[in-house]
This record gives structure tokens, C-alpha cells and sequence, in this order.
């Protein structure tokens, strides 16, 4: 057994961050969290403390390492929407570039020595081939993606440098919600189809816009792969297992290796919920685009998108019905 350690969660009280902090609590770590609370929810930090602060206040960010006695950070908070990125790609550059300097700076003053990022898919832009690995060039196409990507370069030259190791995991697109209810998707504004399309069904919105009729895919709807939240943040817990270990910087891609299109999506919210979802076609948005975790021993164990979206349903009023057999999947996330 590793001895378990203090871990600061940047970005603890948001989406991802939040599900990261009840499985490392559940695997006996401390989740210290810091958030400035701007798009995070108070109410999500249930597992450990809330430090309120600004990422860029380096000075408060290390005062919050050296008071809690942390050697590792779980790096999640950054600005995280595409769209958005297009339209102000300066807002991108100060937080996520100007926030992962400030960050790694806090770590050398308090002697931070282990740092995993969040990191994304959208650092490869739109790919050549299929499937993605991390060989793939990383080519972004989005200022979101390209301050994903300089943050993972600079996370190589801070090794070399100061000896900071890392782990950046390149993620797809997290759904879903916690299987106990405890947490749940919760963004202002949402941007996430799968919320939205549940908001839809259930009458909270309008008819959902699908952006885009002709891309190659089987359907014409853009095609995403989905993983789910829960088991991001198992990925999140065996990546600190393995720097816990002693294990080498490396970057890694956690997904399902499978994609799904739109409308794909909106049929197994009907298959989940019994509920059509109301929908129309628009344009495509620009910036929109279209795994191999084994040293983590990382493996999904919600493949399938009618799962993720069980989990998800009932936050939006949307009960599931019933599975035809009743039986859940087992997990399958081994170390």
C-alpha cells in the first residue's frame, strides 16, 4: 500500500473536480480543494476543504500548499469552453496559460514536487487517422486546445528544469453524473449536449440545436466519444497512485475508444428515459471537431452511453426506466 497523502484539487468544486475529490477521499487521500468559485459550486466540496482563491494569486495558492502540507496537485481549474475560446481567446491565454504559470510557480515555492493536469483531446485538433493515440500529432484548431497544449509543454519544461513530475491526461468528453446522487452536471451556461438535450426532454429549454448536417459520419451529426465522469475521476485516482509509485511523466489519453454521433446521442436518451428529444438542425459551429491508458490500468466501466446517461437523467427529472435485465455493469478499472 502507498501512503496516502494530502492532494490540492484545483477546480475541486466544478464537475470533473468534484467527482476527482470523492474518489480520492474514498481511497483514503485528503482532497484539498481551491477554487475561486466562479463557475465551481460551494455545495460540491463534501470531502475535504475549500480553499477560496484565485489560481493567480500565486502568493495565495502557495500559502494553501505549505498549510496543508501538499506534494501533489490535481490541476483542473481553467476555462474549458470552445466556443468561447473562439470568441475570446484572451480570457483563454490569462486563466488556463496565466493560471498553469501561477500554479507551477506556487509549487516550486512550497516544494510541490507531482502535478496532474487536466488536459484534452482538443490538443489534437482534427486528427488524420483513427483511432487517436497519444502518438497522434497534436495540431488544436481552437485557442482552448492550444493552451491545453502549452500547458502540457510547459509541464515538460518544468521537469527538466525544477523536477516537477506529471501526468497529463487527454480526455474526451466527460457525461454523465455520480451513480449515488451525491453529484451532478451543473454548469452556468450549459454548454454540454448531453445536459442540454436532457433539458430539452424534459421541458426545462427549447428544442436542442443540432450544429451541423454533413459531417462524414454515419448520420451527418458530429461524432464525440463520451466517458463517464466517475470514471474519469478513477483515472484521476490511479494516475496519483502512479506518481505516488515513483512512476515516469507521460501523457495519456482516457476514453472509451468509441464514438457517438448527435443523433445517436438523442436516441439513447429516448432508449434511457422513453422521453424524444425535441431538436433542430443549425449550422456548424466553428471550432467544433470531431485510447490507450494502460499504464494507468485504466479501463471504462460505463461503455455504454445509455448508462451515462441513466446517471445523469434524474438530475434534469428525467427518471430512467427500467433496464431490460436489471443487472449494472461491473467496474473494470484495475492497478
Amino acid at each position: 500500500m502507498i501512503e496516502r497523502s494530502p492532494i490540492m484539487v484545483t477546480g475541486g468544486a466544478g464537475f470533473i473536480g468534484s467527482h476527482a475529490c470523492k474518489a480520492l477521499s474514498a481511497a483514503g487521500h485528503l482532497p484539498v480543494t481551491l477554487d475561486d468559485l466562479s463557475t465551481g459550486n460551494r455545495d460540491a466540496v463534501k470531502w475535504g476543504p475549500l480553499v477560496v482563491a484565485d489560481l493567480l494569486d500565486t502568493q495565495a495558492v502557495t500559502a494553501a500548499l505549505q498549510a496543508h502540507g501538499v506534494r501533489m496537485v490535481m490541476h483542473f481549474a481553467a476555462s474549458a469552453y470552445v466556443g468561447e475560446s473562439m470568441r475570446d481567446p484572451a480570457l483563454y491565454y490569462q486563466n488556463n496559460v496565466g493560471g498553469m504559470t501561477s500554479l507551477l510557480a506556487a509549487c516550486r515555492a512550497a516544494h510541490a514536487d507531482k502535478v496532474i493536469l487536466s488536459s484534452s483531446c482538443a490538443t489534437y485538433g482534427i486528427p488524420e487517422h483513427m483511432p487517436v493515440t497519444e502518438d497522434t500529432p497534436q495540431q488544436p484548431v481552437n485557442p482552448y486546445g492550444r493552451t491545453k497544449l502549452i500547458c502540457e509543454q510547459m509541464l515538460q519544461d518544468y521537469e527538466a528544469a525544477y523536477g516537477i513530475r506529471h501526468v497529463a491526461l487527454r480526455y474526451f468528453n466527460a457525461a454523465g453524473a455520480d451513480p449515488e446522487g451525491e453529484l451532478f452536471e451543473c454548469h452556468d451556461p450549459e454548454t454540454h449536449l448531453i445536459p442540454l438535450a436532457l433539458m430539452a426532454a424534459s421541458g426545462l429549454r427549447g428544442p436542442l440545436e443540432v450544429f451541423g448536417s454533413d459531417y462524414p459520419t454515419r448520420d451527418g451529426s458530429c461524432e464525440r466519444d463520451y466517458i463517464h465522469v466517475s470514471d474519469l475521476a478513477r483515472g484521476h485516482l490511479l494516475a496519483a497512485d502512479y506518481q505516488e509509485r515513483g512512476g515516469k511523466s507521460c501523457a495519456l489519453n482516457l476514453g472509451t475508444g468509441r464514438g457517438y454521433t448527435v443523433l445517436e446521442v438523442l436516441d439513447a436518451i429516448h432508449q434511457a428515459t422513453g422521453v424524444k428529444v425535441p431538436c433542430r438542425i443549425a449550422p456548424r459551429r466553428a471550432g467544433d471537431q470531431i485510447g490507450r491508458a494502460h499504464v494507468l490500468g485504466f479501463r471504462d466501466s460505463c461503455p455504454e452511453l445509455v448508462r451515462i446517461i441513466r446517471d445523469a437523467a434524474p438530475s434534469f427529472g428525467l427518471p430512467p426506466v427500467p433496464d431490460n435485465n436489471g443487472e449494472e455493469d461491473n467496474a473494470r478499472i484495475t492497478v
